[in-house]
């Protein structure tokens, strides 16, 4: 063996481990989101989210055993989608192992965005099926047209990590799904003609813990834009541009808010730091430092922008910022791959962007791939939607939400047992919060329920 061969064949094993090495960050992943989205909800409901976060994941190898792996990179048909078929079970001996994982992990991830916009209000078998849904067929057919041989690979399309395949396809799943769903009891204020007069925020819980799931995902998006580098110098071009996007993006999100709102906010500048994970994600390997610095600072305003658009504006309820993070960053990296890329970046000689001499070309291919994607999703989730909802429902009872779904659904006393958790700052000076708001001012219109569940007053003589 030749000592060029002998080298070629030591960097192929290396780059062999490193790719399965980043599908553990990837799966890694998980447990960030699971903190994230258990973070910035209440605390009623804590168990149920990590409940919904670890079945994304187990609910999701079983539909991808049985389809969503052949529909993603089965023998192309049509450039639509891949040939069905059981290989894993019938070729075994000759089966892409790490291939199957790696993809396992990223078609997981696409699942778990949604649970955050619909969370403290979804019924858990209702989230199950829809969950399986979107790991079944929904992701593995848009992901076969980019990744796995199909028609928007064939014209030039680029999304190296996801940012248009994974995050835009959760984030629109996820506003589809709030929106169809309604807001949490008590999220905004009508007055006597039901005209919304103001938006509630519902604080969450834990701050500490969903602090520690942005660094997990952090670290994990590592190995989610890296894992798929062929060479040292397009690992290490991924890592720096994956390190400068998100960290410009929550520098320029604490000015943002400093200013707007007097006061640098924490769990916004934390969601912006994962904005801008979801930004650069498409672009990571053919863009370079500047590129990566727009990009960020872009999705450091777009978070805040997204935030206040759907409380605002559509009226939307997303107790995680979810839409925001993901849909609206996913489109914006999607498009900024055509604006961004350019051959400086190791390993690009093709794909170069509007703003480094490659005109409009690879613009119009970027957002002909958003608008098919983003139509496939927003068909397909909306007769899931709307078929869970007519069969078994998809939202919890009234008396459910109230109470917290970790006792409803779980029979779970509590995710923190053993604990005191108080959500009012003085017992001598309770007041109305987002934790009790039962929905309705008028007692005489309240429910039963609400009447039983409002804390009694005792009027001093």
């Amino acid at each position: 063996m030749t000592e060029e061969l002998l080298l070629s064949t030591i960097n192929d094993n290396i780059f062999a481990v490193w790719f399965l090495a980043g599908a553990a960050l990837v799966f890694w992943m998980q447990a960030g989101f699971a903190m994230v989205e258990t973070g910035f909800t209440r605390a009623k409901n804590a168990g149920n989210i990590l409940m919904k976060n670890l079945m994304d994941f187990c609910i999701g190898t079983v539909v991808f055993i049985l389809i969503g792996f052949s529909l993603l990179l089965g023998e192309d048909m049509a450039g639509i989608i891949g040939k069905p078929g059981f290989d894993l079970f019938t070729g075994y001996a000759e089966f892409d192992f790490s291939g199957f994982v790696f993809n396992l992990v990223f078609c997981a991830t696409t699942a778990t965005i949604v649970s955050g916009a619909m969370a403290e209000r979804t019924k858990f078998l209702s989230y199950c099926i829809y969950s399986a849904v979107i790991s079944a067929v929904i992701y593995p057919i848009e992901a076969h047209w980019i990744w796995g041989g199909g028609w928007l690979s064939q014209i030039g399309f680029h999304d190296f990590a996801g940012s248009c395949a994974i995050h835009m396809v959760g984030g629109i799943s996820a506003l589809i799904g709030a929106w169809i769903l309604g807001p949490r009891i008590g999220k905004f204020t009508k007055d006597q003609e039901g005209k919304i007069i103001k938006v509630n925020a519902f604080p969450g819980h834990n701050l500490p813990i969903g602090c520690l799931g942005v660094f997990i995902l952090w670290l994990g998006w590592y190995g989610f834009n890296g894992a798929a580098a062929t060479s040292i110098p397009q690992l290490g071009s991924i890592f720096l541009t994956t390190t400068v996007a998100p960290a410009i993006a929550t520098v320029v999100c604490m000015i943002f808010t400093w200013v707007k709102y007097g006061k640098p906010d924490v769990s916004m500048c934390l969601n912006a730091s994962l904005a801008g994970l979801v930004a650069i994600t498409a672009p990571c390997d053919v863009t370079d430092c500047f590129g990566a610095v727009v990009i960020g600072a872009v999705a450091g305003v777009l978070v805040v922008f997204g935030v206040w658009f759907l409380d605002n504006v559509l009226r939307v309820d997303d107790p995680v910022g979810a839409v925001a993070v993901h849909m609206m960053n996913g489109i914006w990296g999607t498009i900024a791959t055509g604006l961004f890329a350019t051959t400086s970046a190791p390993g690009n000689d093709t794909v170069i962007g509007l703003f480094y001499g490659g005109g409009f070309r690879q613009l119009g291919i970027q957002l002909i791939g958003f608008a098919a994607v983003a139509s496939w999703t927003a068909v397909t989730i909306t007769l899931a939607y709307l078929g869970i909802r007519a069969s078994v429902g998809l939202r919890v009872t009234e008396e459910e939400e109230i109470v917290g779904l970790d006792s409803t659904e779980h029979g779970l006393a509590s995710a923190y047992s053993g604990f005191s958790i108080t959500d009012i700052s003085s017992m001598a000076n309770m007041k109305v919060n987002e934790n009790t708001d039962l929905g309705q001012d008028d007692y005489t219109k309240a429910t039963d329920f609400q009447k039983e569940m409002a804390v009694p007053v005792v009027r001093r003589r």
